[in-house]
């Protein structure tokens, strides 16, 4: 069983920077598919960016201004959000999600970031 807790968000001026950090504790480090989604209000959550060691993928709305990491442990994954937008407002939620059975997806509790003047 993985437990994730977020943190990083708040209020921040558009073309600011927040970068959002997502613990791990729990279970193995490896084996994971480990991503960032949004749900801003009214919306449906969505995958902002997703990463393993071999592989990033990014949102359109998320290319060229995020960034994810994880460290060496592999015990915390970042997401490093620059030029930021109204549109980027949400509740950020880290998953890890296993890529062998039983395919089992961890969530953290979310943390919300805010884009505003």
């Amino acid at each position: 069983q993985v437990q994730l807790v977020e943190s990083g968000g708040g209020l921040v001026q558009p073309g600011g920077s927040l970068r959002l950090s997502c613990q791990a504790s729990g279970g193995t480090r490896t084996g994971y598919v480990k991503s960032w989604y949004r749900q801003a209000p009214g919306k449906e959550r969505e995958l902002v960016a997703s990463y393993t060691p071999n592989k990033i993928n990014y949102a359109d709305s998320a290319k060229g201004r995020f960034s994810i990491s994880e460290n060496n442990a592999g015990n915390t994954v970042y997401l490093e959000m620059n030029a930021l937008k109204s549109e980027d407002t949400a509740v950020y939620y880290c998953k890890f999600k296993m890529t062998a059975f039983p395919y089992d997806a961890y969530w953290g509790q979310g943390t919300q970031v805010t884009v505003s003047s």
